[in-house]
C-alpha cells in the first residue's frame, strides 16, 4: 500500500497497481462476509462488473469463503439483451465468478424481462426482504455509481431500482472497454439500482484503478456533494472504503 487517508467518512487507500488493489479489496470484502456470516449464520452481497472489477473478482474468487451461506445481487443491467450477450452483465458475473464460487442464492435483474415494471418490483421485494452486508461498486468515467449517471442521479429517489437513460459519456465507457462493437450498439438505457439502494448497505467497497478514471476519482473527493458527481455521496456513508492505484490516484495529487 502507498498511502491512506480520509476524506470526509470516505476511506482512501492507494496502491501501486491493479493487482495489488484488487488483492487488497478482495481482503475487505472478505472480511466483512466473514464477520457477517459469524454475526448470523449467512451474508449477503452486491457485485458490480465492469473492467475495473477484473482484478478484484479475480482475487475474491480464490478466498476460502462459506459461498453456501451467501446470497448474491448485482447492481445493474442493459435493458433489452439476453444473459447470453457477450456485454450481459449476468453473463460476465457467472463467468468470472458465480460459476466458480457457486452461491447459496443469485438474484439477478433481467433486463430482458417481458414485464420490466413486474422484473423490478420483484427485484425490489428482494432487496427489501435482506440487509445487505457489503456493496462492491466501481465508478463511472463520468463519476457514476451503477448505472447513475449525472443526468439522472437522485440522492433521494423514492425507488430502489428504476429504468434509466445513459448518457454519451457512460455508452462511450462500455464502447472503450470492449463490450460492444460501435456506439450504436450501446443500449440506451438500462435497469440500476438506485443510490439510496446503495447508500443503505452495511459496508461499501469501491474498486476504481486505471488513469482513465483519474478525474472521476479527483471529483469525487473534491467536488461539492452533488448529483453532477454522483459517486461524491460516497462521502458521507459511515463503512465506505475506496480502492485506488497510482493511476487513478494521479490527478487528486494525494
Amino acid at each position: 500500500m502507498l498511502q491512506n487517508l480520509t476524506v470526509d467518512k470516505l476511506y482512501v487507500s492507494i496502491y501501486e497497481d491493479p493487482k495489488t488493489l484488487g488483492t487488497a479489496a478482495a481482503d475487505f470484502v472478505e472480511d466483512k462476509l466473514r464477520e457477517a456470516i459469524a454475526a448470523k449464520g449467512f451474508a449477503h452481497l452486491i457485485l458490480a462488473t465492469g473492467a475495473s472489477q477484473f482484478s478484484f473478482l479475480e482475487a475474491l474468487k480464490t478466498r476460502t469463503i462459506d459461498w453456501q451461506k451467501i446470497t448474491v445481487f448485482h447492481l445493474d443491467e442493459y435493458k433489452g439483451i439476453s444473459a447470453l450477450h457477450p456485454a450481459s452483465f449476468r453473463k460476465y458475473l457467472k463467468d468470472r465468478i458465480l460459476d466458480a464460487v457457486s452461491p447459496k442464492k443469485i438474484y439477478f435483474l433481467n433486463g430482458d424481462a417481458e414485464d420490466l415494471e413486474q422484473e423490478m418490483q420483484r427485484y425490489t421485494s428482494a432487496l427489501e426482504q435482506q440487509y445487505i452486508d457489503i456493496a462492491c461498486i466501481g465508478i463511472g468515467e463520468n463519476g457514476h455509481i451503477a448505472f447513475n449517471d449525472p443526468p439522472v442521479a437522485d440522492f433521494n429517489d423514492s425507488k430502489w431500482v428504476k429504468i434509466v437513460d445513459l448518457d454519451e459519456a457512460c455508452r462511450n465507457q462500455q464502447l472503450g472497454e470492449g463490450w460492444f462493437p460501435t456506439l450504436a450498439d450501446v443500449p440506451k438505457q438500462a435497469l440500476t439500482l438506485t443510490i439510496p439502494a446503495i447508500m443503505r448497505c452495511k459496508a461499501i467497497s469501491c474498486v476504481v484503478p486505471d488513469a482513465r478514471k483519474a478525474k472521476a476519482v479527483h471529483d469525487t473527493l473534491y467536488n461539492e456533494i452533488d448529483t453532477a458527481c454522483p459517486a461524491t455521496i460516497l462521502r458521507t456513508h459511515p463503512q465506505t472504503r475506496l480502492f485506488l492505484d497510482k493511476a487513478s490516484a494521479q490527478e487528486s495529487n494525494l
